[in-house]
């Protein structure tokens, strides 16, 4: 969704007839160059998006308030991880500036498939909105909640080779077909890609590093696995689009004419971009995993050594009993008649 600075409107001196030569997704016109101030000034909070992002901010922390009046404690790490960069993460690249020029430049674009498919989803699943539910809704919606989580789709799309699949295929899918230059054209469609690149990373990262309790979840090894397979494919991805001989989203950018961004260079970024961002995020993300593992590993040898203390101290009070003698054990000596 691309905005028009109102200064550039009012200085460029741009004939009006030229005007439909550069248009965006939903007919405005292309933003001026790039520059990092842009991301503030082209900010726009008058979309659905952003009213979806309040509301959910919202809710988790009316969630968080409730569990405080009732003397429960809610970690505040999981407070920030699900605000700052999971619905944060959500914001700075579809709301700010950066998505004002999301379908003028491809390297944005890229940017945002990295913030909307790996960092976001991942933070919101650290966040454990679902767990906080839970804990808060009052009987029946907990119960409906409960059976969602434990339905036959969500059993089949949490489930870690489903959602690897899905993870992996998508990109290539959209980038590779007419899809993409359809989502370019038509704003409602590239809105709703923005929407499956959240919902694909949450279908990935959830059972891998969520901790909302989800049907089916694999062990640690597993899902250590499973992580370090997917380091390679935004490498893939990325060297795949830096060496293509086409153009992504067929003569879209070239029909904007933009004087200050050559199509060919920006597409070379943006390989760079998921390429290099991909390798980081995923390396970071198995390095999380293993933590979590490690953490869990801890609490269970706490676990096992509790129980030890205990089935000790159950032998020893027996033996104890044992060794007593016959008139304490029934009571103790009795006394002259």
């Amino acid at each position: 969704m691309l905005h028009v600075d109102p200064i550039f409107a009012a200085t460029s001196g741009a004939p009006s007839r030229i005007v439909p030569s550069i248009l965006a997704a939903g007919g405005e016109a292309v933003p001026p160059p790039f520059t990092v101030a842009r991301i503030i000034t082209e900010t726009r909070l008058n979309s659905w998006l952003t009213l979806g992002l309040l509301l959910a901010a919202g809710l988790y922390l009316y969630g968080v308030y409730r569990l405080r009046l009732r003397g429960d404690r809610w970690p505040v790490v999981r407070t920030v991880c699900f605000l700052v960069p999971g619905l944060g993460g959500i914001a700075a690249v579809t709301v700010s500036g950066l998505g004002a020029y999301d379908t003028a430049l491809v390297s944005v674009h890229m940017v945002q498939h990295m913030l909307l498919s790996m960092v976001a989803p991942i933070f919101l699943a650290l966040g454990a909105p679902v767990t906080l539910a839970l804990r808060t809704l009052p009987v029946r919606p907990r119960k409906r909640l409960l059976a969602i989580v434990h339905s036959r789709v969500a059993r089949i799309y949490s489930f870690p080779l489903v959602a690897f699949a899905i993870f992996v295929v998508n990109p290539f899918a959209l980038y590779f077909t007419d899809l993409y230059e359809f989502t370019l054209r038509h704003e409602w469609a590239h809105e709703l890609v923005h929407a499956h690149f959240i919902a694909t990373g949450c279908v990935f990262f959830w059972p891998l590093l969520g901790l909302d309790p989800l049907p089916g979840r694999w062990p640690y090894p597993a899902r250590a696995l499973l992580m370090l397979l997917s380091v390679p494919f935004h490498t893939v991805l990325g060297l795949t689009i830096m060496q293509s001989t086409t153009l992504l989203g067929g003569d879209w950018y070239p029909s904007l004419h933009l004087s200050w961004s050559d199509p060919w260079n920006d597409q070379v970024v943006a390989g760079g971009v998921l390429w290099a961002g991909g390798e980081f995020v995923s390396v970071t993300m198995l390095a999380v995993l293993v933590v979590q593992w490690i953490k869990q590993s801890e609490r269970e040898a706490r676990r096992l050594d509790r129980e030890l203390d205990r089935q000790e101290a159950r032998e020893r009070a027996a033996e104890a009993a044992d060794a007593a003698p016959a008139g304490v054990r029934e009571g103790g000596p009795s006394g002259p008649m």
